[in-house]
């Protein structure tokens, strides 16, 4: 309940600050969960590598890279997440984890803007995970209008 609320809280207070980037500029960082177990690509390398079978969303986060321009990056942790984000190149992401990592992220990269987004958990924690690709293609909207 308490990382559901900072998470909200974060998500406004960044939306009335109003930042702005180029694409080049915008991290979309995503959860290794979000990609199927059974699958052997090396998205954590470069989500370019996913072959696009349809089975878990990291396809439309590859398009969405290709279509946008954004760098779109699979985190296999943490600690990659925070020095991802933290590189100077970056001006905002929009994040896509579990409320606790979600939470933890938001803290490590203050003082950029961070809009983040939950995952379920349709066959538990921390596998086969998926995300409304909707609302995170609306981050990236917000941040590149």
């Amino acid at each position: 309940m308490i990382d559901r609320t900072i998470i909200r809280l974060n998500n406004l207070a960044v939306r009335l600050r109003r930042t702005r980037c180029r694409p080049d500029r915008l991290l979309v960082l995503l959860s290794r969960c979000l990609q199927r177990s059974a699958c052997d690509a090396k998205v954590t390398e470069s989500v370019a590598n996913c072959r696009r079978c349809g089975q878990c969303t990291v396809a439309r986060f590859a398009d969405l890279a290709e279509r946008t321009g954004v760098q779109v990056v699979m985190a296999t942790g943490g600690r990659q997440a925070s020095d991802r984000a933290a590189e100077p190149a970056v001006k905002a992401v929009v994040a896509v984890a579990c409320e606790k990592e979600l939470r933890a992220g938001i803290f490590a990269s203050l003082p950029k803007a961070v809009l983040a987004q939950t995952i379920e958990w349709p066959c538990g924690a921390c596998k086969d995970t998926t995300v409304s690709f909707d609302r995170v293609e609306d981050a990236v909207r917000w941040f590149l209008r």
